[in-house]
């Protein structure tokens, strides 16, 4: 089982990484439920193996082009993220204290914790795109204005997969004139 959830958390965010046009410097935040991915409710059956094989498949893949990933912890950490330090010191973040859990902060977020090289909690965070497995409702952690990615890859596991990246507003009603660059 293990093993096809890390083939399609792989072919997964190679695909968003592609749609969602990221770049060195950038913030992904996600949003996971390995309860949801391995068949149970949300928050009803956290399981370690099942967060430490989507890792495995897709962290590399970040931390390779230089993408900060920000891992939302669950509602009983109040949806608080964990980030490298680097990365809330690069954005001026706060940091708050808290240590997930596999119960409290969720499986995903507790491995994140385990596996960056110095992490950190904070309190939120205006990510540059998103990825949510199984319902975790990221929304808030996503700069404005967020735009959902058509997903040829759009499950892992039990869990449904929505993605999305965002782009500036646009200002200046009819008139403007728009950087087509930035679309």
């Amino acid at each position: 089982m293990y093993n096809e959830i890390k083939h399609q958390a792989l072919k997964t965010f190679e695909e968003f990484i592609g749609k969602a046009g990221l770049k060195k410097g950038n913030i992904v935040v996600l949003g996971c439920s390995t309860s949801v991915i391995t068949g149970s409710l949300i928050g009803t059956g956290s399981s370690m193996d099942c967060a430490e094989a989507l890792y495995s498949a897709f962290y590399p893949l970040l931390k390779e082009r230089g993408i900060f990933l920000a891992a939302q912890c669950c509602e009983h950490l109040e949806r608080a993220l964990v980030v490298e330090r680097e990365c809330a010191e690069k954005f001026n973040l706060t940091i708050v204290n808290a240590i997930p859990q596999p119960k409290a902060g969720g499986s995903s977020a507790t491995t994140a914790y385990k596996i960056f090289d110095d992490p950190v909690v904070v309190d939120k965070i205006k990510a540059d795109a998103g990825v949510d497995i199984g319902g975790t409702l990221i929304g808030m952690h996503l700069k404005r204005v967020a735009v959902p990615l058509k997903m040829e890859n759009n499950r892992i596991g039990d869990a449904h997969v929505i993605c999305a990246r965002t782009r500036p507003r646009f200002v200046g009603g009819d008139r403007a004139v728009y950087d087509k660059n930035l679309l």
